[in-house]
C-alpha cells in the first residue's frame, strides 16, 4: 500500500488533501508541523512525502535538509507543495533534494493526486519505500 505523508500547517488544506488521497485509495499520515513531520517520518514509512514551505516550528526547506541528511529518509521522494510561486524558491527546494515543486493554488487537489502518482510510477519498486504492515 503506497503511504504518504502530507506535513501542511493549514487544517483546511490538510483536510481537503486527505480527502483527496483517501479516496484514491492511498493511506495518507498527517503532520501539522515540520517537528511533527520528520517524527511521522520515521513512524511512517511513506512512500512520499507532501510538505509545504511555510510553517512554524521548522519550515519545509528545514525539514527537506533533514530529512535529505538522513540515511533512514533521504530515499523517500519529497514533494514541495506550497503557495510560494517564486522561481528561485522552485530552484532552491529542487537543488536541496526534492523531486517536484507544487504550486497549490495553480492545481485541484485531483490534479495534484496525479502528479503525485506520476512521480511514484517513476521510482522503481526497489527504490520507492512501502509500507510493511
Amino acid at each position: 500500500m503506497v503511504r504518504i505523508l502530507f506535513i501542511e500547517d493549514d487544517s483546511l488544506m490538510s483536510r481537503m488533501y486527505q480527502k483527496a488521497f483517501t479516496f484514491e485509495g492511498y493511506e495518507i499520515e498527517m503532520a501539522a508541523d515540520g517537528e511533527e513531520g520528520l517524527i511521522k517520518a520515521h513512524q511512517a514509512k511513506p512512500t512520499v512525502i507532501l510538505l509545504d514551505v511555510m510553517m512554524p516550528k521548522l519550515d519545509g526547506l528545514q525539514v527537506l535538509d533533514r530529512l535529505k541528511a538522513d540515511p533512514e529518509t533521504k530515499a523517500i521522494p519529497v514533494i514541495m507543495l506550497t503557495n510560494l510561486a517564486g522561481e528561485q524558491d522552485a530552484d532552491e527546494a529542487l537543488k536541496r533534494g526534492a523531486v517536484k515543486y507544487i504550486i497549490k493554488s495553480a492545481y485541484k487537489p485531483k490534479q495534484v493526486v496525479t502528479m503525485v502518482k506520476e512521480v511514484i510510477a517513476g521510482y522503481t519498486r526497489n527504490e520507492v519505500p512501502t509500507s510493511s504492515s
